[in-house]
């Protein structure tokens, strides 16, 4: 029988990516937290919460993030596009994880592991604003194959960061 393994008894390689996540208004408590955990569990170096109405003190996100918000460095910002000027400056690439007429499936984009990803996800109800699309040096989707046309931000970001990483490490090497 298999015994199940927890932190005490399991290590795993560490590794930090040049990956950066720029949230476009996302405001739910449950998906900030899951999207802090997620990053720490893909090495993410910083998240952008850009917008309004934005909190990341209630304690359903607490609960969610299970302490990965005091590990993962993180800054508030109103400003979605001066956030994104001044990535572009510092040399990052930027991606939106969105439906478009020009988006490919992440699976089949070739990530360049010398590069430095900027990783925008949108909000729930409207993904990601036309504004901020416009900055994007190319969006990404995931295909699906069910009746919807969208997932959860916080799923979402989990399988796109997962096709990266992987991308990533086995390039890397």
């Amino acid at each position: 029988m298999a015994e199940q393994l927890h932190h005490d008894n399991t290590v795993f390689i560490k590794n930090k990516f040049p990956i950066i996540i720029i949230c476009d208004q996302v405001n739910s408590p449950a998906n900030i937290g899951s999207i802090f955990r997620t990053a720490d569990s893909f090495g993410v170096s910083q998240i952008y919460f850009c917008g309004t109405d934005i909190s990341v003190e209630s304690k359903r996100m607490q609960r969610t993030a299970r302490a990965t918000h005091e590990i993962i460095p993180y800054q508030q910002k109103e400003n979605i596009i001066s956030v994104i000027d001044t990535l572009i400056s510092q040399g990052y690439i930027v991606f939106g994880l969105e439906i478009t007429k020009n988006s490919v499936p992440i699976s089949e984009y070739n990530f360049d592991p010398d590069s430095k990803i900027a990783l925008i996800i949108g909000e729930e109800k409207n993904g990601i604003s036309e504004e901020v699309l416009t900055k994007i040096t190319q969006t990404v989707h995931i295909n699906m194959y069910g009746i919807n046309s969208s997932m959860n931000v916080a799923t979402a970001t989990g399988i796109a960061l997962y096709e990266i990483t992987k991308q990533l490490a086995a390039r890397g090497d």
